[in-house]
């Protein structure tokens, strides 16, 4: 592990370079070096996207595009350099906003602190943004926003707005979560309009509450709008009903891995498997072979209709349909990566894509 030095900037009143620790960069590269470009509609962390639209937090020197320069291959290296490339900007806007905080009106007095806004942007189709979100984000100062906010969402972006990847993906978190909380304190209490972006809605497995809650604690106005989560927007794009008289009376969310500490989602499993309920599995690639084992040993028939959707909503959206018991196989052999909803349930047979008999083999489905 690099030693770290941890850098307090102007003012007492913030505890974000307590967080944000510059590394020693002794054993990894000093500058970025990115991936060309991305097939995917959203943020992967090293694509060259990302540093296109963050370009503003980067020197000129600190961008480099050599194929015959690599990446730490150690992701925590990968991280603190990035931090550490990060630093020398952010610290001149924390301080330009604060100068302007300072002044006020006129020099007659301070302005407030600024607000924070936790912003869904559903699950990738710009389309499905609400229209007090587009204005939200059209005017902000700052934005924070995740991996799985779409490209195209993220060009609506106001002009004079700056962008800040702060994606986590399976193996590499840019920020922990005490550093997004850390960067939205420092912020606000600048009086910068800060938005906060994530896919589908921020209060549905993402961790909006806990920003929420610690904002709130620390004095600071939090608006959440809501996003279209991606279990109702993928479901809607596919015509299949959630619920439905007769076939489900209810829906539950479940979500397929959880940290350390939580609930076992095997476990949760365990007493989620009705018949007569749909069940939606958010981040459940990795787990979903030993979920549907146990769905179908608490009461949950083998052949129960399941449908799992890659990017859902976008142009690269792919789908498998199959029978429970044969989905972990089904996607296995599709290849299916994240993200992947998975939607469970005899409400998956209403869908028109639902092409199912005892003799057909489970289907893949691509977008147009």
């Amino acid at each position: 592990m690099a030693s770290v030095n941890k850098l307090h900037f102007l003012s007492h009143s913030s505890s974000l370079f307590s967080y944000l620790q510059k590394p020693d960069c002794s054993n990894s590269i000093c500058s970025v070096q990115y991936k060309p470009k991305s097939s995917s509609p959203f943020t992967e962390k090293h694509s060259i996207e990302r540093y296109q639209r963050d370009s503003w937090v980067y020197t000129k020197q600190s961008i480099i595009a050599s194929p015959s320069c690599s990446l730490p291959t150690d992701c925590s290296s990968v991280r603190e350099n990035d931090i550490d490339l990060q630093l020398p900007e952010l610290k001149k806007l924390l301080h330009v906003l604060r100068e302007k905080r300072r002044i006020g009106d006129g020099g007659e007095r301070m302005r407030g602190p600024g607000n924070v806004f936790l912003v869904g942007t559903g699950p990738g189709d710009p389309e499905l943004l609400t229209l007090k979100a587009l204005k939200v984000i059209q005017n902000a100062d700052l934005l924070l926003y995740d991996r799985l906010v779409a490209h195209d969402v993220l060009d609506l972006v106001g002009p004079n707005a700056r962008l800040l990847y702060v994606g986590k993906t399976a193996g590499y978190h840019s920020r922990t979560q005490e550093e997004i909380h850390e960067l939205l304190l420092s912020f606000a209490e600048a009086g910068a309009t800060v938005v906060r972006l994530k896919g589908g809605d921020p209060l549905i497995f993402g961790r909006g509450g806990e920003e929420m809650d610690f904002l709130q604690q620390k004095g600071i106005q939090v608006k959440v709008i809501p996003g279209i989560t991606a279990a109702s927007g993928i479901a809607a794009e596919l015509g299949i009903p959630l619920t439905h008289r007769g076939v489900s009376n209810s829906v539950r969310f479940l979500t397929g891995h959880s940290r350390n500490g939580g609930s076992d989602p095997l476990y949760v499993a365990e007493n989620a498997a009705d018949p007569d309920s749909t069940l939606v599995i958010y981040m459940g690639l990795s787990t979903l072979p030993s979920l549907a084992q146990k769905f179908m040993q608490h009461g949950l028939a083998p052949n129960t209709p399941v449908v799992a959707v890659e990017r859902g909503t976008t142009v690269q959206q792919r789908t498998v349909f199959a029978e429970l018991k044969d989905l972990a196989d089904k996607i296995a052999s599709a290849g299916l990566v994240s993200p992947t909803l998975i939607i469970i349930g005899k409400v998956v047979a209403l869908s028109p894509f639902w092409l199912h008999s005892s003799e057909e083999q489970p289907v893949l489905v691509e977008a147009k």
